[in-house]
């Protein structure tokens, strides 16, 4: 393994932080999130027009740059580090490799080009509060129940004349209220011999509603939909294996939650390193006492070493190898606990400024704290990964 990273992944850090330095101050972060879409798109529009964002994992045949995730992890980290609330999370980690992995050639000719452009953002609806078992971070159902075991509940799809159609509701879709393309999971066959497939649901389809939720996290907007009868195409054929396709895609999510997370950590410690050493207390800087140094320093190997982890994880998931199927787990898991920490600490050593509505520290906090809701929580992560590795298991068993 080579941990150096080439030219051109530096290039894309760096080009990437200039800017959304320059686009995604506090201010322009504030206005996106109160957008109803809950993202600037003239941001989303240079990001993919001038860095191509969307489409960097993308092979070049679909329009993209022939990236791997690795170079989607580095994206990720920079948009972490300004929590820049775009669709690139829902769009090109979640539901663009699920569309190269399993559909047909006429639908990735006709949707990935235009992700890789940025034309079409698109979102992954999995019913219930189930994103990280289907994503098998916190757990592998080979049955797919948690999509309604075809039961009442979840999302069901059934032939009709000319296609399908699916029923239900999704309530936590990441930007499920504004992506022009759903892709959705849903039982299809019968309790007794149901399987979970994956449809694609447009905007405009007849029976589709779509309302933006609430969410804890403004920078990571989510929407609830509901489906009635709504007009579906099958994302692929039959044969295909929706819950292995989302196993899979469960390792470039954590490495790419990860990397994430890691940023939004690095840059919290950074503005609270800045302000220690302004603030004045008993004449002289807070920073200068050696029990915050202490805890700050205790906080920034936190957040390297799970900058480590998240490198490692996403370049186990670009070059998969034996036993790699545990470090995106376990990555997340170490970059949301440092974000968590990062976060607190920015917020008390910020004193009474650090808990008004007003300053910046209590939105990496919620990022944190939304993230493991979504996609955790953190020890049922590494048991996940633990599981994966039979950590608990007898010998010869």
């Amino acid at each position: 393994m080579d941990a150096r990273f080439t030219d051109e992944q530096d290039e894309i850090r760096r080009t990437l932080r200039d800017l959304l330095d320059k686009r995604c101050g506090p201010q322009e972060l504030r206005a996106a999130v109160d957008t109803p879409a809950g993202h600037d798109r003239a941001l989303w529009t240079a990001l993919a027009g001038h860095l191509g964002l969307p489409g960097l994992a993308l092979p070049e045949t679909c329009g993209g740059v022939g990236g791997t995730v690795t170079e989607l992890a580095l994206a990720c980290e920079e948009t972490g580090r300004a929590l820049a609330p775009t669709p690139l999370l829902a769009t090109a980690v979640l539901a663009a490799p699920l569309l190269l992995a399993l559909g047909t050639g006429a639908q990735c000719a006709g949707f990935l080009p235009r992700i890789a452009s940025g034309d079409l953002t698109a979102a992954l609806a999995v019913p219930g509060p189930a994103l990280a078992t289907a994503l098998a971070l916190t757990g592998h159902d080979r049955r797919g129940q948690w999509a309604g075991g075809g039961r009442a509940g979840g999302v069901q799809a059934r032939r009709a004349e000319g296609g399908w159609q699916v029923y239900g509701q999704v309530d936590q879709v990441l930007d499920g209220h504004s992506a022009e393309l759903l892709l959705v999971a849903a039982h299809t066959g019968g309790f007794a011999r149901s399987r979970v497939l994956l449809f694609l649901v447009r905007e405009d389809a007849p029976g589709l509603t779509r309302v933006r939720q609430t969410a804890l996290d403004a920078t990571r907007p989510q929407g609830r939909i509901q489906l009635r009868d709504t007009p579906a195409e099958l994302l692929g054929d039959e044969a295909a294996d929706a819950l292995a396709a989302l196993a899979r895609l469960g390792d470039t999510a954590a490495a790419c939650l990860a990397a994430e997370a890691v940023g939004a950590a690095a840059r919290v410690l950074e503005r609270t390193v800045e302000y220690v050493g302004q603030r004045e207390q008993f004449g002289r800087p807070v920073g200068s006492f050696q029990a915050v140094k202490h805890r700050l320093a205790d906080a920034y190997v936190q957040v390297q070493a799970a900058r480590s982890a998240a490198y490692y994880a996403a370049w186990a998931a670009a070059a998969p190898a034996p036993g790699a199927e545990t470090a995106g787990p376990l990555a997340l898991a170490q970059a949301l606990e440092a974000l968590r920490r990062a976060a607190a600490e920015g917020i008390q050593l910020h004193g009474g400024i650090g808990f008004t509505w007003e300053h910046e520290a209590h939105l990496y906090f919620k990022r944190a704290a939304g993230d493991e809701l979504l996609f955790g929580p953190v020890h049922r992560l590494r048991a996940q990964a633990a599981d994966a590795a039979h950590v608990f298991e007898e010998a010869g068993t």
